[in-house]
């Protein structure tokens, strides 16, 4: 086998030989693994993908050679045999741990509704109890306000007190909710 003579090629640059390390411990062997890869940072990187979970090739549609009953099987027969029966309960192996895949799944998701139907229960609760004390401290307020009304003389204190709900208004307002607005999840139910 006599190539055609083509273009000479240039020489490759000599690369400094590399002194062989054995790495001791798995700490090591990333650590040169690392520096090999920093060598050429130009070079790309091959990411492998995640792969497919295995799943068992489906049950033939059509069986051509089926075992008969009928004296004379072959000496290789029970293997084909044998070989068709693991097959077939590694199918169903794996179709069981699916379904308890997904019946643990479906557990999972019901379990967190029903804790963050909880949680909001509890942060409706607390809200209401909130609620009540403040509108409880406003009836105190306004009480105190119309006992100072009745002792001041009835011309100012309208006035006055008028300016005053205003302000407590406005500072109601102002006040920003509490963090216990949101719904907190409720572990171990």
């Amino acid at each position: 086998n006599m190539a055609a003579p083509s273009a000479p090629r240039p020489p490759r640059p000599r690369k400094e030989p590399q002194p062989l390390v054995i790495p001791r411990s798995a700490a090591e062997e990333q650590r040169l693994r690392l520096e090999r890869l920093m060598r050429n940072p130009e070079k790309t990187v091959p990411i492998p993908e995640k792969l497919n979970e295995w799943a068992p090739r489906p049950p033939p549609e059509f069986v051509r050679d089926v075992m008969g009953s009928s004296a004379g099987a072959g000496s290789g027969e029970f293997h084909v045999y044998r070989h068709l029966r693991r097959r077939e309960y590694q199918r169903q192996d794996f179709m069981d741990a699916m379904a308890e895949k997904q019946r643990l799944d479906e557990e999972f998701q019901k379990k967190l509704e029903r804790n963050k139907m909880i949680a909001e229960e509890q942060t409706a609760k607390r809200r209401r109890k909130r609620q009540k004390l403040k509108e409880k401290k406003l009836q105190a307020k306004k009480n105190k306000l119309e006992q100072k009304k009745q002792e001041k003389e009835p011309d100012q204190s309208q006035e006055q007190a008028s300016s005053e709900d205003e302000e407590e208004d406005s500072k109601e307002e102002e006040e920003k909710e509490d963090d216990a607005e949101e719904p907190s999840f409720v572990m171990g139910r």
